[in-house]
């Protein structure tokens, strides 16, 4: 997290997380929810995650069990917020089956899956540029100057800016 914080100032959006106790039958439910906000528009992406409590867990209290399974929760719902994938990382390649036993994922469900302009954003943005005499090729250079990247590239925020300065562009008749 300590690493996203640049970068969330930087497009200026926070993210949240929120755990949520489910019972369902005698098990016990951890729901992680991450939520990315947009500090100017309040727009909002959720995506949760669920684990369960091991009924036995050697070596550990009940806070500590929680503690790891909102943990392991919360890990699951931050990777489906952002699109990571973590086949890699020490969960799935650690052999001592620690952790297996003790905590099972449930559901991730990512309502973001992908964050590239749809072709509608697309023809908008190129619409209202052609509006103010300015062709696609040329919305395409200065995106890139701009945000040194390809217009399908922009992010929700720097794709309203930069049809909100397309569309404040006076045209002299």
């Amino acid at each position: 997290m300590e690493g996203l914080k640049p970068l969330l100032s930087e497009v200026e959006a926070i993210v949240t997380l929120n755990d949520e106790i489910l019972h369902e039958g005698d098990r016990f439910y951890i729901k992680a929810v991450a939520s990315f906000i947009d500090i100017a528009t309040g727009e909002k992406v959720e995506v949760s995650a669920l684990a369960r409590e091991d009924e036995t867990k050697k070596g550990m209290d009940l806070a500590q069990v929680t503690g790891s399974v909102s943990s392991y929760a919360r890990k699951y719902a931050l990777n489906g917020l952002f699109a990571i994938d973590d086949t890699k990382d020490s969960d799935s390649t650690n052999k001592h089956d620690k952790d297996k036993d003790n905590i099972t994922s449930l559901n991730t469900e990512n309502k973001w899956t992908n964050p590239k302009l749809t072709d509608a954003q697309l023809k908008r943005l190129y619409a209202i540029a052609y509006s103010k005499g300015i062709s696609k090729e040329k919305v395409k250079d200065q995106i890139l100057k701009k945000f040194d990247k390809e217009v399908t590239s922009l992010t929700k925020t720097e794709y309203d800016k930069v049809c909100e300065g397309y569309e404040n562009i006076k045209v002299a008749n």
